[in-house]
């Protein structure tokens, strides 16, 4: 069992886009958005939605952690490096995301700025711990797969008196969003449910979009077969009038979710009562912040650093995109003025953003 050659089985991907076209309804239609931007890179990649009858429409949804980070955010992480000389440290893709004044984290670099960037929470921990004489502030962004290990690396920072190291913490909440979408003006039918969240927070979570909005979630791994099946689950559900979270990425993803994980980011974070997500704007209850117990490494509080909110940039449909307003080839400036190599918006940064998923597959070729 190789666990991947299996699940891009051409035969099986024929066989199940034959039941996904036998089982859809002519006169009925289908918006399922699959909530993750790994969803929305294989469906690109893999070219699944060719395989879809007309009336099956996958809307993109908002879940790419670099996509959702506003401008604002972005801005805050400048003037730390820039105004208080800290060694700001972050993920790969964060580095290139468009912030005000034509800047981003890689431009503050090159005009001397020190910005690192990094692989885990762990690198940034050794970077703290070989300069001692300096400030290092971790931004920490992504979802609930990623906030485990920032959990981690604060509670290492604290046993280890590194008091140099605090974080600026943008974690953000998968259910939250889900609801702020259902809230919106987007029909949607049914939701393919993330992967890796799911790993850490479970399938539970998803049963209130099921029983208070009557919306079908199925949990999907992130291989074509995958995406697939979790279609033809949803337009079985959707053709019986079911509404309930299924789990068909069994092989990693369970009710309960990962115990010792939520355990821990409970221990460290609390709610935000609000906070501003790129497309859908101040969304109650859907970030994280450190509790008063880790104060020392909040970077917001050791830094002075407040939140100034940045309207986005006025040519970009990056937060109708998000919202599954429109899709990315309906913006104007979509590989023309905004190309991977000269991102305006932030969906044309991370390779998980479906503007840069669009383009790097060609499918707005097709679309043309």
């Amino acid at each position: 069992m190789k666990y991947i050659d299996e699940f891009r089985d051409g035969e099986l991907a024929k066989n199940i886009a034959a039941n996904i076209a036998r089982e859809a309804q002519p006169g009925r239609s289908y918006r399922l958005m699959e909530f993750c931007g790994g969803h929305t890179h294989a469906i690109s990649r893999y070219g699944i939605a060719d395989l879809l009858p007309p009336n099956v429409r996958m809307i993109h949804g908002p879940g790419c952690p670099v996509c959702v980070l506003p401008i604002g955010r972005v801005d805050q992480a400048i003037r730390l490096a820039r105004e208080h000389n800290v060694i700001l440290c972050t993920y790969a893709d964060t580095v290139r995301v468009p912030a005000s004044d034509h800047l981003s984290l890689m431009r503050a670099k090159a005009n001397g700025a020190d910005v690192r960037m990094i692989y885990s929470t762990q690198d940034a921990l050794k970077i703290a711990r070989d300069n001692p004489g300096r400030e290092v502030v971790f931004l920490a962004i992504g979802f609930e797969t990623t906030t485990p290990p920032t959990a981690v690396a604060v509670k290492q920072a604290e046993a280890a008196g590194l008091k140099n190291f605090s974080i600026l913490c943008d974690h953000v909440l998968t259910p939250a969003a889900m609801h702020a979408i259902l809230a919106g003006d987007v029909e949607i039918d049914g939701f393919v449910g993330p992967a890796h969240v799911s790993t850490v927070i479970g399938s539970k979570p998803y049963e209130p979009f099921a029983d208070d909005y009557h919306k079908p979630v199925v949990i999907a791994g992130f291989e074509p077969l995958d995406v697939m099946q979790a279609i033809l689950m949803l337009v079985r559900q959707i053709n019986d009038g079911r509404a309930a979270v299924e789990n068909e990425f069994t092989r990693a993803v369970t009710r309960e979710g990962n115990l010792k994980a939520q355990e821990l980011v409970a221990e460290v974070f609390e709610l935000r009562d609000s906070f501003e997500w790129r497309g859908l704007g101040s969304v109650p209850h859907s970030a994280l912040k450190l509790r008063d117990r880790f104060a020392a490494f909040d970077a917001e509080q050791k830094f002075k650093v407040d939140y100034i909110a940045v309207p986005d940039n006025k040519a970009c449909e990056c937060a109708a995109i998000l919202r599954g307003q429109k899709r990315p080839q309906e913006c104007k400036i979509f590989g023309t003025v905004c190309t991977p190599d000269n991102p305006i918006g932030s969906c044309m940064v991370s390779s998980e953003g479906a503007c840069a998923a669009h383009y790097s597959y060609g499918r707005f070729r097709e679309a043309a």
